[in-house]
């Protein structure tokens, strides 16, 4: 071995003896600990999380087409490890003597449902249980609603095309039902075997046809690059989990981006410690280059040993923090598993090398700037210890050290939007800071001057050490800004996904309401104790012209691959008509029509239109839209162009038309309830004086969206007493990086004759200014970030936090202060001769 490596080993013992690497050692533990626990967390959440919500589409992936999938396309997923399922779905008209229901028809075979549970009950709207057993050759399941239209009991025989079933067990809900109030027809489910005996999927039927794909995440991706040339964009559609654009899909997803971007700023955060470390590791020692330098050492023996030092530092820190990290998680997971359905048994392993990454990056980047300056030190510093390092230029600092931020996080997040938006955002904060600094040595100069009382001291103080001031300003305010951005983040996401479903949200819809009978249903349901929602009236008509152009109006899937001119919905639409603009939809383009002049002289009404059909159809503000309402036509003219929430668990729209269009038509009318689940028994009786009403039950649905918001709202807050507890440690590193000049300073002012007292205050008064500026800068940068993430990453509205304006500062100084005050506690009960003897 090289005589510098022995010399930095030998060093590098010596100093660990006498805990002269405890700083720096513990900012990379810290890193390391904080980025692994966090990652692989997250990582094993994500995972839990889409395994669960796979449950919602019964696979890892479906393979939906409009003719029969190829057999040869399962062999090859099977090949590859996956395990496969195959439906079928039409409808059809179900029959029982004189009774007849359309039904939406489902033939499975044996393997159905890869993900999930077949849910039944003993009777109609009993009590749910799932079950892994299908129905056997010559049964049917049916849902409740169809006991109710077909008046049956259990053990009837139906009719179902050319076959005949027997109802056997009560079908309350499948995996991958869907939910949708207008096009819900009571689901039949029967085997697979049984379905050529209906004779149901003639030519011109519509039939969907499904295949199911679940497996390693490894081989369903190998399997998609494989499938995915091979088919026909017209017939098939290729669905994963990750396209889930259900309410449930969105829920998770925003809780994936929140994890990813809580595992970010514990990048930043681990980035941030080892920063002020690095600085401080540099600086003590100064005096020791000084004296190599005296005694004949060459600046390439000195740049190897200190070179060695952070070798060894980084290697030793990161096995540390890798321990650490990893029980740390597995505590977390253990206390969570009971909320949360997390595995101990799955293992990650991009986390453990992220962590490693991040470690070795930010340690070796971070400690650039201060080595350089290191080397710089002149041999003459042995004697004037008012002389440090050459080095003045700070352009290779902030190179090396953005460039080092914002590479972990892009290659961490592989988003460059969300790594862009933060790094921007921190960028902003700096510039800020600079300035917030220059103000502060400005009222330093100002206040620190006259009588020194506690106040004048601490303003002296924080102009005397203005460049390590600014440097831990600017630490303080970064880590303050990530945990805002987690917390506030966290609040707004998990708020919205409760005020979707709030207490007494509706779970049960009727529809098909007569006009005759709606004000005696209203009244029942009242005297009943019961309250109705509002009735939507709606009425089916096709949309067939944009300006007089005709658009695709096309129903069988014969004519898909033929289409031509203009497109169109391709089906009917759900027609309303109303002058009040519904909950949870807002007009963004144009003005809603209650206020416009309808035009009627022309015969041409305002319609408002939902904009992802108007952005679908290519429809624009002022666009003459045509309908054909049974043998009537109804002109309309945009006049506005609405957002509307649809995780909403209520009826919404693509297009609502003025009520004069529509005078002449009668049309039934949809409405909805909440029903308590211990009352769920008296639906039968509630509902037998109107036989013609269609009535069903999302109850089960509803339940399913809170277990999952529910679940990934622990999630979340686990994640942020994470990223929490590694910022509150940040801000301890940073606290003790400055206890050497503070051991000096306080000894000077002991021997001049300083009292215990006065020293104390006017350090905790220090800590407290350098607090608050930091907690209201980070409010500012704060809502800079979050305003960039909630509108371009997470899809929600932007919106103003004025509380923080208030609470960061606030918080700032009393945590740092708190945190100064303990940091220099055992400083201030030594007495002056202790303090000389150390400072020696």
């Amino acid at each position: 071995m090289t005589t510098s490596f022995n010399l930095a080993w030998r060093l590098f013992r010596h100093e660990a003896r006498r805990g002269e690497l405890t700083i720096i050692l513990l900012a990379i533990v810290l890193s390391v600990a904080a980025v692994l626990s966090l990652s692989l967390f997250s990582e094993r959440l994500q995972g839990a999380l889409k395994s669960r919500s796979a449950a919602f589409i019964a696979a890892d992936a479906q393979l939906r087409s409009d003719d029969p999938i190829d057999e040869a396309w399962l062999t090859k997923a099977r090949e590859e490890g996956l395990s496969t399922a195959k439906q079928v779905a039409t409808r059809s008209m179900v029959f029982r003597g004189d009774d007849m229901s359309l039904v939406d028809l489902r033939a499975v075979n044996e393997q159905y449902p890869l993900k999930g549970a077949v849910s039944v009950s003993d009777q109609p709207f009993g009590v749910k249980q799932e079950t892994k057993a299908l129905p056997a050759p010559g049964e049917a399941w049916v849902q409740a609603r169809l006991f109710q239209t077909l008046r049956l009991t259990l053990g009837d025989d139906i009719e179902i095309g050319d076959g005949t079933f027997r109802v056997t067990r009560v079908l309350v809900d499948i995996p991958d039902a869907g939910f949708s109030i207008f096009n819900t027809d009571p689901i039949a489910l029967i085997n697979m075997s049984d379905l050529d005996k209906t004779a149901v999927t003639g030519p011109g039927s519509r039939v969907r046809y499904v295949g199911y794909f679940s497996g390693q995440p490894n081989d369903l991706a190998t399997f998609s690059d494989w499938l995915l040339p091979n088919l026909n964009d017209d017939l098939h559609s290729w669905r994963t989990v990750a396209d889930d654009e259900s309410a449930i899909g969105r829920s998770v997803a925003s809780a994936e981006r929140y994890f990813l971007l809580a595992s970010l700023l514990a990048i930043v955060l681990a980035a941030v410690s080892i920063a002020v470390a690095a600085q401080r590791y540099a600086q003590r020692h100064f005096d020791p280059v000084a004296i190599m330098k005296t005694l004949g050492a060459t600046s390439k023996v000195i740049r190897q040993v200190y070179l060695y030092q952070i070798l060894f530092i980084t290697a030793l820190g990161i096995a540390i923090g890798l321990i650490i990290g990893f029980i740390g998680q597995q505590i977390v997971v253990s206390l969570v598993a009971d909320r949360v359905d997390v595995s101990l048994d799955v293992w990650h392993w991009r986390p453990l090398v992220i962590a490693v990454a991040t470690g070795a990056t930010c340690a070796l980047l971070f400690s650039l700037y201060p080595l350089l300056q290191l080397f710089s030190v002149p041999p003459l510093r042995v004697l004037r210890k008012d002389i440090s390092a050459n080095l003045r230029s700070r352009s290779i600092q902030f190179i090396a050290s953005g460039g080092a931020i914002f590479s972990l996080m892009w290659m961490y997040s592989q988003d460059l939007k969300i790594s862009a938006i933060l790094f921007v955002s921190g960028a902003a904060l700096v510039l800020g800071l600079l300035g917030a600094t220059f103000v502060l040595i400005a009222l330093g100069r100002r206040l620190g001057s006259g009588r020194m009382g506690p106040w004048q001291l601490a303003w002296a103080r924080i102009k005397r050490r203005a460049m390590d001031n600014s440097v831990q300003l600017i630490s303080f305010s970064v880590t303050i800004m990530l945990l805002l951005v987690v917390l506030v983040m966290r609040n707004d996401m998990v708020s919205q996904w409760r005020s979707q479903l709030p207490e007494g949200t509706p779970n049960y819809f009727l529809i098909n309401i007569t006009p005759d009978i709606q004000p005696s249903l209203d009244r029942h349901f009242s005297d009943n104790g019961i309250q109705i929602e509002e009735f939507y009236p709606v009425i089916r008509g096709r949309f067939v012209a944009v300006n007089d152009e005709g658009v695709n109006t096309d129903v069988s899937k014969e004519e898909a691959p033929n289409r031509e001119g203009r497109r169109g919905l391709g089906r009917e639409a759900n027609l309303t008509w109303s002058n009040t603009l519904q909950k949870e939809n807002k007009v963004i383009e144009g003005q809603w029509h209650a206020g416009t002049d309808t035009n009627v002289n022309e015969g041409i009404y305002p319609v408002s239109v939902e904009e992802g059909v108007a952005s679908r159809l290519g429809i624009k503000m002022g666009d003459k839209l045509t309908f054909n309402v049974g043998s009537e036509i109804v002109e309309t003219k945009v006049t506005s162009i609405r957002e509307v929430n649809w995780q909403t668990m209520q009826p919404n729209f693509f297009f609502v038309i003025h009520p004069d269009a529509m005078k002449s038509f009668s049309p039934t009318y949809i409405t909805s309830f909440y029903l308590p689940t211990e009352r769920k028994p008296e639906l039968t009786n509630l509902l037998r004086p109107f036989g013609s009403i269609t009535m069903f039950d999302v109850d089960a649905r509803i339940n399913q969206l809170r277990e999952i918001v529910e679940q990934v709202s622990v999630a979340v807050e686990f994640i942020l007493v994470l990223v929490l507890m590694a910022g509150s440690l940040v801000l301890i590193a940073q606290v003790q990086a400055s206890m050497d000049e503070r051991r000096q300073e306080i000894a000077i002012l002991r021997t001049l004759g300083a009292k215990a007292g006065l020293i104390r205050q006017s350090v905790i008064f220090e800590f407290v200014i350098i607090g608050s500026v930091a907690g209201f800068m980070a409010a500012l940068a704060n809502e800079l970030s979050l305003y960039m993430l909630q509108t371009s990453v997470f899809q929600m509205e932007g919106s103003l936090h004025v509380e923080y304006w208030a609470i960061a500062p606030t918080v700032g100084a009393v945590v740092v202060g708190i945190l100064g005050a303990f940091g220099c506690w055992r400083l201030l009960t030594l007495n002056t001769s202790q303090m000389l003897r150390k400072m020696v």
